[in-house]
Formats: C-alpha cells, structure tokens, sequence
C-alpha cells in the first residue's frame, strides 16, 4: 500500500504520553508539514504556535482544562510534552478549514516520525481571553487571529491503539 495513504489509515490520537521531549529537528520537521497544507486560495492563513516550554505548557494545560470544566487534576494534553497551536486569520473566508487541514497534516507528520499526537480544542476560547492576546502580542503575531486547535505531541507510552473498523454507508457514488 502506498506509505502515505498506509500512515494515515494507522494514525490515532493518543491519550498517553511519556515525558520526554522530542527533538527539535522532529518538531521541525512536523512543522513544516503543516506550513504546507493545503489553504484556501493559497492564502496560508494560518499559523502555529510551537510551546516546548513546560511552565507555558503546563498554564496552558490548566486554562484548557478550566475552559473544559475538568477538575485540576486532569491534563488535557494527556502528558504530551510539545503542544502546537494553530491559529488562523478570520479575514480570510476560509480560516477555520485552512486551520483544520494544517491540524491534520501536524498529525499525519507526527504519526510518520514515530511520534503520537492528538487534537485538542478549546484554543478559540483560549485566544479570546487577555493573557493569550498578550501572548500573541509579545510573540509579534499581528492580526485578527482565532485559536483552532492544539496539536499535543510526543513519545506514546504504550502501544499504538490499533485501527477500528470505518462506519458503513459513508461513500456515494454519482456514476
């Protein structure tokens, strides 16, 4: 089967992660597969925001978790060690699809160097309070940007889940 059709077929989002940090050429590496999805027009409205930084991780963490309504005891980004947040500019019509395809190939690239990820919500809500505009700011990110989604990433502790069987009746054909 073909390599990348056979990784997207095997990838699954992770819920447990070991701590230890990937490297930054992997990261790197899963970056870039990301700047190159697909976009509206080819406008590349979106953008990410890479936290390898474990005090940000963890306030991030505890934000989500709070937007969630979880007790402080649970982690939404399951121990992954590496969060990636995309954003997107919602001046272009298609930001949230942009956003949503870039989250995907994250995930495909993750899943093809070895490593877990899972998409995580609640970056909108996040990015509407103060402290994340400020953020934002303080990175030089100008714009009218909207949170889409966290990529955590990281080492799986334990197996790969395997692949469940698809839904029937899902495909229609016009022949």
């Amino acid at each position: 089967m073909n390599e990348i059709i056979n990784a997207m077929e095997e990838r699954r989002s992770i819920r447990k992660f070991r701590s230890d940090m990937p490297s930054k050429d992997d990261i790197r590496l899963i970056i870039d597969a990301g700047l190159y999805a697909a976009s509206g027009m080819g406008k590349q409205s979106s953008i990410v925001i890479a936290v390898t930084n474990k005090e940000l991780r963890d306030k991030i963490s505890k934000d989500n978790c709070k937007i969630g309504g979880w007790g402080e005891d649970f982690d939404p980004f399951y121990g992954a060690p590496v969060i990636l947040i995309v954003l997107a500019n919602k001046d272009i019509p298609t930001y949230v699809y942009d956003g949503s395809l870039m989250m995907g190939n994250l995930m495909n690239a993750a899943h093809s160097l070895g490593l877990g990820s899972i998409w995580i919500h609640r970056a909108k809500e996040e990015f509407e309070q103060d402290g994340y505009k400020k953020l934002l700011k303080d990175l030089g990110i100008e714009g009218n940007y909207e949170g889409i989604g966290h990529c955590a990433i990281g080492y799986i502790d334990g197996e790969n889940p395997s692949k469940p069987s698809r839904n029937e009746g899902r495909v229609f054909w016009c022949e």
